[in-house]
């Protein structure tokens, strides 16, 4: 991919991200810290894969970035206040929150593209997991976020989510519904922040993408190598010709982050539908998704 584009507001910018070990949250983190951004990473299952984040973090960093590990798991709320107390000890205030964490369906069964087995086979343990990371975990995050952001009159919450035919199909537990339910919390979220300088948006990658959520093969070597961001027909989620690169979440990921966005909140950005050829503003207005009065399954 080609080099991010620069924001130079970012410098000295705080973000927590949870879930920095890996996949989509390790990515995010090195390209904000690479814009001079102080970042807070939180990883509940491996310290060591956090540590490689942290490692890498410190390479890539430039204008001042910087990034903290802190081992935290999303589903105890106790965990959640103390990582955003920590963020704001550190780097005396927290301007965004990336709502990454999840647990997916192969926490229910590891064959599960295969498998697509019934709601009635899910082990509800592993369906509670999914719910009380991907939903409660999100809210608990933004929760204990965003008093202080109110305080300050700005903030950016991002919460990522996935395809629409993610959310229906069938074999994945718990896993659909939670982002379903995600994207519909952002929406109350967003009209509770309204005019406060504080946003919410759901950010999502519009395909299945080369991470530790999707089973088969090796991770990093599975992506579609011909894919380009944003050059391909704008839509049709979950059908776009093999699994896509990850990185396509970092230019979206940058200007949500950024002073640029401040005129979306509640608002659904597809990564592959995002052009970074194009000025910033340009390529939001082709990701963005036309808005909703209310979700709609049925």
């Amino acid at each position: 991919m080609q080099p991010a584009r620069r924001f130079p507001e970012l410098r000295g910018r705080s973000v927590l991200i949870t879930g920095a070990g890996r996949g989509f949250g390790r990515l995010m983190a090195l390209a904000l810290v690479a814009q001079g951004a102080r970042v807070l990473g939180t990883a509940a299952r491996s310290g060591a894969e956090l540590a490689r984040t942290a490692a890498d973090a410190a390479l890539a960093a430039r204008d001042g970035g910087a990034f903290e590990a802190c081992i935290a798991d999303v589903r105890d709320e106790a965990d959640c206040a103390r990582s955003v107390g920590l963020a704001i000890e550190r780097f005396g205030r927290l301007d965004v929150l990336i709502n990454n964490a999840a647990r997916g369906p192969l926490e229910a069964n590891a064959d599960y593209f295969r498998a697509k087995p019934p709601f009635w086979e899910a082990d509800p343990a592993a369906y509670r997991t999914m719910v009380e990371t991907n939903l409660i975990g999100a809210f608990q995050m933004a929760r204990a976020a965003v008093p202080g952001m109110l305080a300050r009159g700005f903030g950016r919450i991002v919460n990522l989510s996935t395809s629409l035919p993610t959310m229906v199909m069938q074999g994945l537990a718990a896993y659909g519904p939670t982002k379903a339910a995600l994207e519909v919390a952002t929406v109350v979220w967003a009209r509770d922040l309204e005019g406060t300088g504080v946003t919410a948006n759901v950010l999502l990658p519009g395909g299945p993408s080369d991470t530790a959520l999707i089973p088969g093969g090796v991770v990093g070597e599975r992506a579609n190598p011909t894919f380009r961001a944003g050059k391909g027909p704008v839509g049709d989620e979950g059908r776009v010709g093999g699994i896509l690169p990850p990185e396509i979440m970092v230019p979206p990921t940058l200007w949500l982050c950024s002073n640029g966005s401040a005129s979306y909140n509640g608002r659904r950005f597809v990564a592959k539908d995002w052009d970074p050829d194009l000025l910033p503003a340009d390529a939001a207005a082709r990701a963005v998704q036309a808005q909703h009065a209310a979700p709609r399954i049925m």
